[in-house]
């Protein structure tokens, strides 16, 4: 398939707080377009590989970056898309196939060492990532995000550190602590507010930050402790 590239002014990376990169991603699907226009809003250039050029509409008129039709694994066009110059490769697209074969020719003829392939099967997600190509699995992450969601709180850490000591939980605000200052919650319960979610927007939590229904609330605490934080949270605070 002949490739074709359409090429806008790039952003201005001055809006980037950290250093600004070119990230050229492989599939303009849902999660594809989602990702390039995420990057341009953090300054970053990117460039869009599809077989579709249809697939491009996703973008939307604002997307000031590079849509390359074609395979995603031709050389000819990656090197439209800008992969000599890359940071990253992001294979996003809906063939695993395509994607690990397009993520190993961008790490091994391009060099690219930041690569990463969206995979459908975990079992071959296992295989790739033994093989150095970092893999995204989505079935399971999606049954794991769906898992932590309605299993009691506290059944299951949203991660827990190497030694397995720290863990941090993602609990909605417990009933009995709304209308309660951070900092209470804090000490009765022996964890750390790391930061809040309240009403799609991520917050810092301040010692004197109200707890509010609906917030969800991104707790760390010792795994040892975890039953009676837990308990804490869901008895209330003391009462004199």
């Amino acid at each position: 398939m002949l490739a074709r590239a359409r090429l806008h002014a790039h952003r201005d990376c001055r809006r980037c707080s950290v250093a600004c990169v070119h990230i050229v991603i492989m599939g303009c699907g849902r999660v594809g377009s989602t990702l390039a226009r995420s990057l341009e809003d953090r300054g970053h250039t990117t460039a869009v590989i599809d077989t579709n050029p249809d697939a491009f509409r996703r973008l939307g008129p604002g997307f000031s970056g590079i849509t390359v039709t074609g395979m995603g694994f031709d050389r000819d066009v990656m090197i439209q898309a800008g992969i000599e110059r890359a940071d990253a490769f992001a294979a996003v697209s809906s063939g695993d196939n395509s994607n690990i074969i397009s993520a190993r020719v961008a790490r091994e003829q391009f060099k690219i060492d930041n690569v990463v392939a969206r995979i459908y099967d975990p079992g071959r997600a296992e295989v790739y990532e033994r093989l150095g190509v970092p893999t995204v699995a989505t079935v399971p992450w999606a049954a794991d995000q769906v898992l932590r969601r309605v299993v009691p709180a506290g059944s299951e850490p949203a991660w827990r550190d190497q030694s397995g000591d720290v863990r941090l939980d993602l609990v909605y605000a417990p009933f009995n602590w709304i209308g309660h200052k951070i900092s209470d919650l804090e000490e009765e319960a022996d964890v750390r507010v790391a930061y809040l979610t309240r009403l799609g927007s991520g917050l810092i939590a301040h010692p004197d930050t109200v707890i509010q229904e609906g917030d969800y609330l991104s707790l760390f605490m010792r795994e040892d402790h975890a039953e009676k934080a837990h308990a804490a949270l869901d008895a209330g605070p003391e009462t004199d």
